[in-house]
């Protein structure tokens, strides 16, 4: 683990991994307006097939497409939710019969075991902001996606915390925009992302 911490975006072979290039310079501005976590400047693009991914303590990943991960993706995986690590999957898609949703599944099933239904009085929505479950993004209450507002995130549990956060929200797309554009905002809709990093930090 790194003293600094980096926000790293999970690469994987398969998929469309890199589809909301903004979000990383995004929350990374909001974790230092609102904390005082000594964070890089700067994201990472974490390749899951290359063991320097188990440096980081939380990593993103996102897509539209099938996800498949190979042996050496599934064998990193495997070790970085064992060393601790927080793994947030988010479907760019918001659509919970979409490819994403179903392949990620899963995939993550089949790697570290079923995602269950997050309580939404879960530690988690109130480690810095308090939030009454997840927040709901504009592409839910439009009905951009599935017409459904999902009122739970999932989740695989390793001892007593969370080890992969998966959501149908599409954070993704809610958050993928330049940080200068926070100022037109009456509520910053990334702060949700400051409770993930600091779970992965302090729980």
């Amino acid at each position: 683990m790194t003293a600094e911490f980096v926000f790293a975006t999970a690469q994987y072979d398969s998929g469309d991994w890199d589809s909301a290039p903004l979000l990383p310079a995004n929350i990374i501005d909001t974790l230092a307006r609102y904390t005082e976590i000594n964070v890089a400047p700067t994201g990472v693009v974490a390749p899951l097939s290359d063991a320097r991914m188990l440096r980081y303590p939380f990593l993103y990943l996102t897509g539209h497409l099938p996800v498949r991960f190979s042996d050496a993706e599934r064998r990193n995986v495997r070790q970085f939710v064992d060393r601790g690590g927080l793994l947030f999957i988010d479907d760019h898609n918001h659509d919970v019969d979409g490819v994403f949703h179903k392949t990620a599944t899963e995939e993550i099933a089949r790697t570290v075991g079923p995602l269950a239904e997050l309580p939404n009085d879960h530690p988690l929505y109130s480690t810095f902001f308090k939030f009454d479950g997840p927040p709901t993004t504009s592409h839910e209450l439009n009905g951009w996606g599935d017409n459904l507002v999902h009122k739970h995130l999932l989740a695989v549990q390793r001892h007593g915390r969370i080890a992969v956060l998966f959501s149908n929200k599409d954070y993704s797309s809610e958050w993928n925009y330049h940080p200068d554009s926070k100022r037109f905002l009456s509520v910053d809709n990334t702060r949700f992302a400051v409770n993930l990093v600091v779970y992965a930090l302090t729980a």
